[in-house]
């Protein structure tokens, strides 16, 4: 039985690694959004470009995060059993494998766009694209090598480091920007392309200071011990991420079909949901956040050999995830109208965002404890059980009883949403029994 105490002792450090983790995926997501804010005064058709070309890139994003997600649970079992020399190897292997996985990512986007006319997309919008589209498939290099010290930083317990350096990245991002749309002294007027070249630029440079940083800094010197490449570990990493690379995958691509189901209901459903979307996808970065940070946490004693602190890592997660979030539910519940009523003005698109907010924002509650069980298993490296999971919970359970209770219960667009509840309880509930069974 796992003692309250044990518990509450775990929620500092959990805290520490959490939120600069959150701070980092949350400047991460701010690179798509300076794009959007300062392509907007080129016109709809720049702005729905760089909308497209977000849609697609997030979807590798997430790909990404979930195939590299390892390599912070073999570096974090390292740190805690004081292998400084495998933390340098897994590191230096770390680095090959991110290399690999985000030229694989601008492939797989150039692929993409070899299908997007044919998916029915405006054709002033696909003509404006193609070099802001290049750009950004370009980024997902640096992007992912990036995201490999990242996790690094972050495993041996310097997430601040790596919450930095993605925000230097959105620091960087802003001026070049704006020199690269509008031209500035020598500097070619590149409009869109502009804000694909300053992003990939922005992304390499922060790459460029972490790779300073890691080569100079005295405090990562054990980082930095040298070490041969090892295929088989590379291997073995990619092996361990892939089912979540896959499962972020699948799960980006059920998103997408709840707003297709929910623009069915017409316009001012799509509207309302895109508003609810736009206001509660903030609180997405919080169990994504305590998902890498409870991952880490266990990886941490694993290679301490503590046992029994795995429970209280685990339940000290769930709990500070589930309270964050009925914070954010309660917000919604009392303010949701308002929230909505500052981004649109028409009374019928806020009372259908203030409707479709609060059963989402409830969703995430339960996508919560789904996300922090899915970490505290990977903390365990246990990845392809968890991940088939999360699988039928999206595609066999949330969206086609979503659409029943949308149809069939004339629930409309709130239906879909209730139907996601009702899966990520599931998934939640299966997910923590078998962590308490692996960790009994």
């Amino acid at each position: 039985m796992t003692s309250l105490q044990a518990i509450r002792a775990e929620v500092r450090p959990l805290l520490a690694l959490a939120v600069p983790i959150i701070a980092g995926l949350a400047a991460s997501m701010l690179i798509n959004v300076t794009d959007s804010i300062m392509v907007a005064p080129l016109g709809p058709v720049a702005l729905a470009a760089v909308g497209l070309t977000g849609a697609i890139a997030t979807i590798h994003v997430a790909a990404i995060y979930g195939v590299l997600s390892a390599l912070s649970v073999r570096i974090g079992m390292a740190h805690g059993a004081g292998e400084g020399r495998a933390i340098a190897a897994l590191l230096r292997n770390g680095l090959v494998l991110g290399g690999g996985v985000g030229t694989l990512g601008a492939l797989s986007m150039g692929a993409v766009w070899l299908v997007l006319p044919m998916l029915g997309q405006p054709p002033e919008v696909l003509a404006a694209m193609p070099a802001y589209y290049l750009a950004i498939a370009v980024y997902m290099i640096p992007f992912s090598v990036l995201m490999v010290f990242k996790a690094s930083f972050e495993a041996v317990g310097r997430p601040w480091l790596g919450a930095g350096i993605a925000l230097f990245a959105v620091l960087v991002n802003v001026p070049l920007n704006y020199a690269l749309i509008w031209g500035l002294g020598p500097l070619p007027e590149l409009g869109l392309a502009g804000a694909g070249v300053a992003s990939a630029l922005a992304e390499a440079v922060a790459l460029g200071l972490a790779w300073a940083l890691w080569a100079k800094a005295p405090s990562l010197r054990r980082m930095r011990i040298r070490a041969a490449l090892s295929l088989d570990s590379i291997r073995a990493t990619a092996l361990e991420g892939a089912p979540l690379g896959l499962m972020y995958l699948v799960e980006t691509g059920a998103m997408a079909v709840v707003t297709v189901l929910i623009g069915t209901f017409g316009t001012v459903a799509l509207a309302g949901n895109q508003v609810a979307m736009a206001v509660g996808g903030v609180v997405y970065m919080i169990p994504l956040g305590v998902a890498g940070a409870v991952a880490i946490r266990v990886a941490q004693e694993r290679g301490a050999e503590n046992r029994a602190a795995l429970r209280p890592v685990a339940l000290a997660a769930l709990s500070v995830a589930t309270l964050w979030l009925l914070g954010a539910t309660a917000l919604f519940a009392l303010g949701g109208t308002w929230l909505a009523g500052l981004l649109v003005a028409d009374p019928a698109v806020v009372a259908m965002a203030a409707a479709i907010l609060l059963v989402f924002a409830l969703a995430q509650v339960f996508d919560g404890v789904q996300s922090t069980m899915l970490g505290a298993l990977r903390g365990l490296s246990d990845t392809a059980w968890p991940a088939g999971v999360s699988m039928v919970a999206y595609w066999i359970i949330a969206l086609p009883l979503g659409w029943g209770l949308a149809t069939w219960a004339g629930l409309g667009p709130v239906g879909i949403w209730l139907g996601w509840i009702i899966a990520m309880a599931w998934a939640g509930g299966m997910l923590t029994w078998r962590f308490l069974r692996n960790t009994g």
